[in-house]
């Protein structure tokens, strides 16, 4: 019975070691705050996603759609957006889109490269995780591309792990990972 409850033990104090790393990290930098999307983030969130996706990609319809009218294709879908401030100036975003009743994907994360090497993506990915948890989901799901290797090492930091998944409506496409809550 013990050795069943171990990584189960496990899981719990890393979840809570992660939760309390990230509170202190941002709690040791007081510029840097997470907060809920506003209308008067859309145009931050908009030129932050945008700037990744074609530095490396071309912009899709998809993007084109939820970075435009983030209400009409993620809020209003039961999805949510968080935006990471340093002192006050939009510097990341990441979504939560819901998928199902008890998942998530979580999407649109971006950090511009001036705010890179503080945490920020790190960050953001805990919140997103624990908001999830939070709303009762007890699956994360995110869609990527393995030539954005930082990025990948971060969803590997944070707990996400491969999978094989359905068909992504993304061209660039080439890696799907997935977390249990």
């Amino acid at each position: 019975m013990a050795a069943r409850c171990i990584p189960f033990l496990f899981e719990y104090l890393f979840t809570i070691y992660h939760h309390k790393l990230a509170v202190t990290m941002t709690h040791q930098n007081p510029d840097l705050q997470i907060v809920d999307f506003e209308p008067k983030y859309q145009p931050a969130f908009k030129q932050l996603n945008q700037e990744w996706i074609t530095t490396w990609f071309k912009m899709e319809t998809n993007d084109h759609q939820s970075l435009d009218h983030p209400d009409d294709y993620i809020l209003s879908k039961g999805g949510h957006i968080y935006i990471a401030l340093y002192r006050n100036e939009p510097v990341g975003a990441c979504a939560l889109i819901k998928t199902e009743n008890d998942a998530f994907e979580m999407a649109k994360m971006a950090v511009s490269p001036k705010a890179r090497g503080k945490g920020i993506g790190y960050l953001l990915g805990r919140h997103c995780i624990e908001q999830a948890k939070q709303l009762g989901a007890n699956k994360l799901y995110l869609e990527s591309n393995t030539v954005l290797e930082p990025a990948i090492a971060l969803y590997h930091k944070l707990g996400f792990k491969k999978i094989t998944g359905i068909p992504s409506p993304y061209e660039r496409c080439n890696i799907q990972m997935e977390m249990d809550l």
